[in-house]
């Protein structure tokens, strides 16, 4: 046994934080307040008494603002460059595509949310995945765990 140990290495701190990592924060942030809107309009609603079921609007709302944790947890770790937060900030892209599907395949005022819906996913995945907001974000990919150089 050796008694050196393996350097930790962490996020890349130095320099200004990467565009597309402080792109796909906010994007995060604005999904995560869209949910809370959401949530607070449907529990509104319900506690007004405005719709026809109010138990089902008043738990819709609840759950809304519960769901909203995961995408304003994940921009607050983008924000400070932790590297958990690229998992539930992924995690909510692809939980949001089934949605904007969804809403595209609907009538009416759905399908313009729906497009801008699958628009901001797909632009968030697309900047989560970037090679500079991994290495932003200090995650190695397969192969490169035991060489901190890589």
């Amino acid at each position: 046994m050796s008694s050196e140990q393996t350097p930790v290495t962490g996020p890349d701190d130095t320099g200004a934080r990467p565009r597309r990592l402080t792109y796909a924060a906010v994007l995060a942030a604005l999904e995560g307040l869209a949910l809370v809107v959401g949530g607070v309009w449907l529990l509104a609603l319900g506690l007004a008494g405005e719709p026809d079921d109010r138990q089902q609007s008043v738990t819709g709302g609840v759950t809304l603002i519960v769901l909203a944790l995961l995408p304003l947890l994940a921009a607050r770790g983008l924000f400070a460059r932790r590297s958990w937060s690229r998992g539930p900030a992924v995690i909510t892209q692809l939980m949001a595509l089934p949605v904007a599907y969804n809403m595209l395949t609907s009538d009416g005022a759905a399908i313009p949310a729906g497009v801008v819906l699958a628009v901001v996913a797909v632009t968030a995945l697309v900047l989560l995945i970037n090679a500079e907001t991994t290495r932003a974000l200090g995650i190695r990919g397969p192969g490169n765990a035991g060489d901190p150089a890589k």
